[in-house]
C-alpha cells in the first residue's frame, strides 16, 4: 500500500478518522474530506504529513471534483476511495420531515455516487483502483424508526453491486463493508459500549479489503459484535 493515494470521506472523526489513521500508518497518502473545517484540520494535523485536509460536503459535486483534483496535484493521483460519510435521523416514518429524509438519502446514498463518479477518471489514469463503501447491517435488516437510514443503506448495497459491474473491467474493484453496532457517537449515541464494534475494527476490515489479491474482489464484508448483550 506504500505510496498509494486515498480519499476518505467523513474523515474528521469516528470511523473515517480511524480509517485515515491506519492508511497513513501504512504509507498511504490520504485526502480527508468532511464538512467541519476545524475538526478536519485538527485531525489531519494529528496524522502528519501523509494527510491532507479537504473541507467539503459529499452532497456537492464540485467539492468532490475539487478534492480529487487537489489529490492529483498534490500526490500525483488517486488509488482508493472510501465512502464513509453518513448521517442518521431515527424517527417513525410519519414523524420524519421531508428535509430530514432528503438529508439522509443525499448524504448516505447520493454522496457515494457523486464521490465515485468524481474518482473514477482519476483511478483510470492510474490504471485502476478500489472503491470501498461503508454500509451497515441496516442495509439488510430494517428496524423501527429507521425508514430513512434503512432506505439509504439498502440503496447503497444496490449501488455498490451495480457499480462493481460497471467498473470491474476498468480495473476498479468495488467492495462494501457492513458493520453492525459501532462504538461511536453516531446518530446521537454515546460512545461508551465496549461490546460494540470499535472504529479500529472497521478500519481493519477496510485494510483487508484494500490489500486483498487483485485476482478477486471482496463483495460484501459483514462485521458483527462477537458478544452483544443477550436479548
Amino acid at each position: 500500500m506504500n505510496g498509494k493515494v486515498a480519499l476518505v470521506t467523513g474523515a474528521s472523526e469516528g470511523i473515517g478518522k480511524e480509517i485515515a489513521r491506519q492508511l497513513v500508518a501504512r504509507g498511504v497518502r490520504v485526502g480527508m474530506l468532511a464538512r467541519s473545517r476545524d475538526r478536519l484540520e485538527a485531525a489531519a494535523a494529528e496524522l502528519g504529513e501523509g494527510a491532507l485536509a479537504l473541507p467539503g460536503d459529499v452532497t456537492r459535486p464540485a467539492d468532490l471534483e475539487q478534492a480529487v483534483a487537489r489529490l492529483e496535484e498534490r500526490f500525483g493521483g488517486l488509488d482508493y476511495l472510501v465512502n464513509n460519510a453518513g448521517v442518521g435521523v431515527f424517527k417513525p416514518v410519519h414523524e420524519l420531515s421531508l428535509e430530514e429524509w432528503r438529508r439522509v438519502l443525499e448524504t448516505n446514498l447520493t454522496g457515494p455516487f457523486l464521490a465515485t463518479r468524481a474518482a473514477v477518471p482519476a483511478m483510470q489514469r492510474r490504471g485502476g483502483g478500489h472503491v470501498v463503501n461503508i454500509g451497515s447491517l441496516a442495509g439488510k435488516n430494517a428496524f423501527a424508526g429507521g425508514s430513512a437510514y434503512n432506505a439509504s443503506k439498502f440503496g447503497l448495497i444496490g449501488f455498490s453491486e451495480a457499480a462493481m459491474q460497471d467498473l470491474r473491467y476498468l480495473g476498479i474493484r468495488v467492495s462494501t463493508v457492513l458493520p453492525g453496532s459501532v462504538n461511536t457517537a453516531f446518530g446521537g449515541n454515546r460512545a461508551e459500549a465496549e461490546w460494540k464494534i470499535q472504529p479500529e475494527d472497521v478500519a481493519e476490515a477496510v485494510l483487508y479489503v484494500l490489500q486483498s489479491n487483485p485476482r478477486f474482489m471482496p463483495g460484501q464484508l459483514e462485521l458483527r459484535p462477537s458478544r452483544p448483550p443477550r436479548k
